[in-house]
């Protein structure tokens, strides 16, 4: 593999980063703990060999939250929107890139549903749900 570039930032656009680093996969985790942490069925990561973050803005802005407990969970986010950012998971062995925050599109897919038996009930049926190109009125 190689190392690719990735940029991204935060939904005020108060906190922007980039990171070069190497892929190694990109997995929808649907435990209840990460339902929790996005707000929605799932996180969607990006996980990358251990990398330096280059915070471009707004660094002062960031706050992390690590659970206690036996499993870890980490969430870095802009303080001032609240959106998820890339962080080094408490191990140190991963950079954690959630997909949201990119700002471009990226060649990597989604290889992998882990957790797929605590799904939230409602997936399924919001995936065969109508679609619409905006709000639905």
């Amino acid at each position: 593999m190689s190392l690719k570039k990735y940029t991204g930032s935060c939904l005020c656009g108060d906190v922007k980063y980039e990171v070069e680093a190497e892929a190694e996969s990109f997995y929808l985790c649907h435990c209840q703990q990460c339902r929790k942490l996005t707000g929605s069925a799932m996180a969607s990561n990006i996980q990358l060999a251990p990398a330096d973050v280059n915070w471009l803005c707004g660094e002062s802005q960031i706050k992390r939250f690590d659970q206690p407990g036996d499993r870890t969970f980490t969430k870095v986010f802009c303080s001032n929107c609240g959106s998820a950012l890339p962080y080094i998971n408490k191990s140190g062995n991963s950079l954690v890139i959630p997909a949201g925050s990119l700002d471009h599109q990226i060649d990597i897919a989604p290889e992998v549903n882990i957790f797929w038996e605590d799904k939230a009930e409602w997936l399924e049926l919001g995936i065969e749900a109508r679609k619409c190109d905006g709000f639905d009125e």
